[in-house]
């Protein structure tokens, strides 16, 4: 009989070991890079806008990044360039007017919106474009076609001093212009303008631009010297 205990006892205390060390069938397990990308988007979506800029030929789609609690906003200036009629959809849906605060032309394509949000919004992190290398990895957020909320991934795939622009294979689509280029830290390294299209195809074929965050990021100071921020 106590033979038989002991089988009961050791057989129980196995099945119980292999219950623990298994885990449940919906567990989910990420790789280094998965949890980096999802790390960043998790992070960063509550920073970004969508924006729909009223022109007389149509509507003008974008995106931008929230750069101050109190409804400032960064985007490029092709985005909103004409419109006095502006509409910023934050990630939680709320849909605000938004004013110019300040814009530059085609060669830096930059512009500063603000909105007034009755709570403090989410931030997003400015980088050092000064620090990035070709190879690094890198990723997109925006709302390419409509399609709100996209993360897409990449390199940095030349760096054009000369016109001061990133190259990236990101996938970067109409809708994109003015959302961030993320390092894998989620800081803004660069804002999403363009794509090269030598066919007149509207759709990405793996050469973005995109505006140095630095160049940025002397355009919001300015901004700030003049008090308009």
């Amino acid at each position: 009989m106590r033979n038989l205990v002991n089988k009961f006892v050791i057989s129980f205390m196995v099945m119980m070991a292999f219950l623990i060390q298994t885990p449940p069938v919906h567990a989910q397990f990420y790789d280094e890079d998965e949890r980096v990308n999802i790390n960043v988007y998790e992070k960063i979506t509550p920073a970004i806008v969508a924006i729909d800029a009223q022109l007389p030929d149509g509507v003008s789609s974008g995106t931008g990044s929230i750069i101050s609690s109190n409804g400032v906003i960064l985007t490029s200036s092709h985005v909103i360039d004409g419109s006095t009629d502006i509409d910023v959809t934050t990630a939680s849906g709320k849909v605000y007017k938004a004013s110019v605060i300040s814009i530059l032309g085609k060669n830096n394509d930059l512009a500063l919106l603000k909105i007034e949000a009755k709570e403090p919004l989410t931030v997003i992190r400015l980088g050092d474009s000064e620090a990035i290398k070709v190879g690094q990895k890198v990723l997109a957020i925006g709302n390419p076609f409509g399609f709100s909320g996209t993360l897409t991934e990449g390199i940095v795939s030349r760096i054009d001093y000369v016109k001061n622009k990133i190259q990236t294979d990101a996938a970067i689509n109409p809708g994109n212009s003015g959302g961030p280029l993320l390092n894998s830290s989620g800081e803004v390294i660069g804002i999403s303008q363009s794509i090269y299209n030598p066919d007149n195809n509207h759709s990405n074929i793996g050469i973005g631009f995109a505006v140095p965050v630095n160049s940025a990021k002397e355009f919001i100071d300015l901004a700030k010297i003049a008090k308009k921020i």
